[in-house]
């Protein structure tokens, strides 16, 4: 949805829809198991139950109070008109007018069970609207398993439509800690984009490099379909990653549990893949106004026009939720079903802006040697699974480390310095041990934990803590 490296993202081919086949029925009736079929109207609907053998990883009814914002542990407000780094393209690089805000005039729960994005041009011609994005950055798939985002939204319905783009899509968590200069090989898929308010939407994967093998700037793409009613009703557009079988993965969006649109994993090569897709995502909404979408749809300058667009339509979401299905033999919504021995002694501080919706079903194995507030010597804690610490490296840099007992497809890093900017990586391999470098001022805190591989499912660590000395 949004390139930050170029601009003139978003000219659309002419790639014929697939056709629905036997897998597309077994998803739509699965799609009506999990009442995703349409939210019509205007009532506020509660979040659909996972049916059984699912798991509700993360969900929003966005019940607040009317004209208050977003719960901002669970959610992130983009601000501004860009990327924040040297030669970023500026708009979005997607040429688009407006400026994010996180004011409550753009970005706001109704009181009814809604959240609304409004875009507003004020009277010198300035657009504002809303950008936001969950906190968590590691909605994934198990191997074996499944995962599947939700949303029921409203598209905008303004009396001059030109130019307005609503999107629901997901990218990479690993674009976050870099602006997205690892775009668009970290992945990105496009659940539901509007432009110009035709009652059409598109669904859209992007992955590889630039005019790689996913087309990019265009991704593989079910170009503009048809989506009656969509201006005036709610409708839910989802996608899942299906990873049952790990050698033919794939992926499935669809509009009110009927599947749109089907990419599978052989289209592209297998490493081009599995760094699109095996991997934590996050989930994000927002309002554009004018840009190369729009643009390439009407063949016309949408920003030229940006004075006679209507000024005050929203594009409103009932309800957000991500739901699981675990592969055999691993885990899901982050919870733990194997059984621990001893207990840690780290300790953890300050507080996660991504909270985790699984829960441990045990104490953490093993116990912790060492000092876990580090200073110039460093802690470890070792448990049956792994040995992982902190040593500090310089006045200004430490290391945090991972060795695991069985050796790991991958291994990602979260951590918080003093509390606040949740940042995650996915660590370098040396030789089986797994490290990632920490700019620490002298007296700051590190709260740390690790997601890991073992043997195909996926684990999460406890939370420890180090103190740069």
């Amino acid at each position: 949805m949004r390139t930050p490296l170029r601009t003139g993202r978003r000219p659309r081919g002419t790639r014929p829809r697939l056709s629905l086949t036997l897998g597309s029925v077994l998803v739509t009736l699965l799609g009506t198991l999990l009442g995703l079929a349409g939210t019509g109207g205007t009532a506020a609907a509660a979040v659909p139950a996972p049916p059984a053998g699912w798991t509700t990883v993360f969900s929003d009814d966005f019940t607040g109070a009317s004209g208050t914002g977003l719960n901002r542990t669970n959610w992130l407000y983009d601000l501004g008109t860009g990327y924040n780094y040297p030669g970023a393209a500026g708009n979005w690089g997607t040429g688009e007018v407006e400026s994010a805000t996180d004011s409550t005039q753009n970005v706001y729960q109704d009181g009814q069970g809604h959240l609304v994005i409004k875009a507003i041009r004020d009277g010198a011609g300035r657009w504002t609207s809303g950008r936001i994005e969950t906190q968590r950055t590691d909605f994934a798939a198990p191997a074996g398993g499944q995962l599947q985002m939700s949303a029921s939204i409203r598209q905008p319905d303004p009396a001059s439509g030109l130019g307005y783009w609503p999107a629901f899509w997901a990218m990479g968590g690993a674009a976050r800690p870099v602006g997205a200069t690892n775009w668009p090989g970290i992945g990105e898929l496009d659940i539901m984009e509007d432009v110009n308010a035709l009652s059409r939407h598109s669904t859209t994967f992007h992955c590889d490099v630039w005019a790689g093998q996913c087309h990019d700037p265009d991704g593989i793409t079910s170009d503009l379909q048809p989506c009656a009613g969509c201006q005036t009703a709610f409708h839910t557009y989802s996608v899942v990653i299906d990873r049952t079988n790990t050698a033919a993965e794939q992926l499935r969006f669809s509009l009110d549990g009927t599947t749109t649109f089907t990419v599978n994993e052989n289209q592209v090569s297998a490493g081009v893949w599995q760094a699109a897709v095996d991997h934590g995502f996050m989930a994000i909404f927002d309002l554009a106004i004018a840009g190369s979408y729009p643009d390439k749809v009407c063949g016309c300058s949408s920003a030229a026009q940006a004075g006679s667009i209507t000024s005050g339509a929203s594009m409103s979401v009932d309800w957000f939720a991500v739901y699981q299905k675990a592969g055999s033999g691993s885990t899901a919504g982050g919870t733990s079903t194997g059984t621990s021995t001893g207990t840690s002694t780290g300790t953890s501080s300050g507080t996660s802006s991504g909270t985790s919706s699984g829960t441990s079903s045990g104490t953490s194995s093993g116990t912790t040697s060492g000092t876990t507030a580090g200073g110039s010597t460093g802690g470890s804690t070792t448990t049956p699974d792994y040995t992982a610490g902190v040593d500090r490296v310089s006045s200004t840099q430490a290391r945090i480390t991972f060795r695991p007992t069985t050796p790991a497809a991958y291994v990602d890093v979260h951590y918080l310095v003093n509390g606040a900017g949740q940042q995650n990586f996915r660590m370098a391999n040396n030789a089986g041990t797994w490290t990632q470098d920490v700019t620490l001022n002298p007296g700051t805190t590190l709260t740390y934990w690790f997601t890991y591989e073992k043997n195909g499912p996926q684990y999460d660590s406890p939370h420890y803590t180090y103190t740069q000395s």
